[in-house]
C-alpha cells in the first residue's frame, strides 16, 4: 500500500491539475469575451483562421473600392449642382437677350443688361473652375490646376485634359468621376462652333459698345436668344450624363454594402462568439472553480485525511 505522503502528493496534484484545467478553460472564455473571438491562435482551426484571413483581405480592397466610390458620388454630385448653376445662369442671359431685343428697350437698358452679362460670364468662370474634394479641378479632367485660364486678352482658355478621370470600383468596374468643361460649354451658334464663355463675353462686349447701332445691337441680342437654346441644350445633355453615372455608382455603393454585411456575417459564424452564451460558461466555469478550490480546502483540512 502506497504511504501517507504518496497519497497526499497524489491528492494535491489531482486537485491542482484539475483547477487549472478550470482555471485556463475560464480565462479562454474571458479571452473571448474581450476579443469577441472564439480563435485565439491559427492553431485552433486553420480552415477557419486561413478564412478569416481572407475574409480580412477582402475588407482591405472593398474599403479601397468603397473609398473610391465615396469620392466619385461627391465629385459628380458636385458636378451636378454646378451644372445647375450654369443652366440657370442661361436661362437668365436668354431672359437678358430677349429684353435687349426688345423695341421698347433704351441704350441705357442694354447697357446694363451688357454689364450683367459680363458679370455673368465671370461667374460660370468661376464654376468651370470648381474644385472638388481633392481640390483638383472639377471640370478639368485629370489636371490638378483650373480648368480654364484667361489670356492676356481676358479670354477663357480651357487647359484641362481631354477626359475626365476614371475610378476603380472594385470587380472590373469603374466610373468617370466628372465632365471636362468644353462637355458642357461648348456648342453651336449661327453653325459655328463655340463655348458659352467666349460667345458671353461676345454679346456683352456689343450690348455695352456705344458705337454699335440701336437696331444691329436688338439683332444681335434676338440672336442670341435663339443660340443660347443651344448652350442650355448643352448642359442639360450633360446633366443627363452625371444623373446616370451617379445613379450607377449609388447601385454600387449598396452592392458594396451589402457584400460587407456578406462578410461580416461570415467571419461572425466562422470566429465570432455568441456573448450571452460565452458569458453563461464562464459563470459556470467560475462557479465550478469555486466550488472545487472549497472542496479541496475543507478536506485538505481534515485530522483524518493527514492520517492517510
Amino acid at each position: 500500500m502506497p504511504g501517507p505522503v504518496n497519497s497526499t502528493l497524489a491528492f494535491y496534484d489531482r486537485s491542482t491539475m484539475q483547477m487549472g484545467s478550470i482555471r485556463r478553460e475560464a480565462e479562454r472564455l474571458q479571452e473571448q469575451l474581450s476579443t469577441g473571438s472564439k480563435l485565439s491562435r491559427s492553431s485552433d482551426n486553420p480552415v477557419a483562421a486561413s478564412r478569416l484571413r481572407q475574409l480580412g483581405r477582402m475588407d482591405k480592397l472593398a474599403a479601397i473600392d468603397s473609398a473610391n466610390a465615396a469620392r466619385a458620388n461627391d465629385s459628380l454630385s458636385l458636378a451636378g449642382s454646378s451644372l445647375q448653376l450654369v443652366a440657370d445662369d442661361i436661362v437668365r442671359a436668354r431672359e437678358l437677350a430677349l429684353w435687349a431685343a426688345n423695341a421698347s428697350s433704351s441704350p441705357q437698358e442694354r447697357y446694363s443688361i451688357g454689364q450683367e452679362l459680363a458679370q455673368m460670364r465671370l461667374g460660370i468662370l468661376a464654376t468651370a473652375n470648381a474644385r472638388d474634394s481633392s481640390g483638383n479641378a472639377l471640370f478639368g479632367g485629370a489636371a490638378t490646376g483650373d480648368a480654364y485660364a484667361l489670356d492676356g486678352n481676358g479670354d477663357a482658355t480651357y487647359v484641362g485634359t481631354a477626359g475626365a478621370g476614371e475610378l476603380s470600383l472594385g470587380d472590373g468596374q469603374s466610373v468617370s468621376r466628372g465632365v471636362t468643361g468644353p462637355s458642357f460649354l461648348d456648342f453651336q451658334a449661327g453653325g459655328q462652333n463655340t463655348d458659352l464663355l467666349a460667345y458671353l463675353r461676345q454679346l456683352s462686349d456689343t450690348l455695352l459698345d456705344p458705337t454699335v447701332d440701336d437696331a444691329m445691337a436688338k439683332e444681335v441680342a434676338r440672336g442670341a436668344a435663339k443660340d443660347l437654346d443651344g448652350s442650355l441644350d448643352s448642359v442639360v445633355r450633360t446633366q443627363t450624363v452625371i444623373g446616370a453615372r451617379l445613379a450607377w455608382v449609388e447601385t454600387v455603393q449598396g452592392r458594396q454594402e451589402t457584400k460587407a454585411q456578406v462578410r461580416t456575417a461570415e467571419s461572425g459564424e466562422i470566429g465570432g462568439i455568441d456573448f450571452a452564451e460565452t458569458i453563461a460558461e464562464l459563470q459556470q466555469m467560475m462557479t465550478v472553480l469555486e466550488a472545487s478550490q472549497a472542496g479541496f480546502s475543507r478536506l485538505a483540512s481534515l485530522s483524518l485525511f493527514n492520517s492517510i
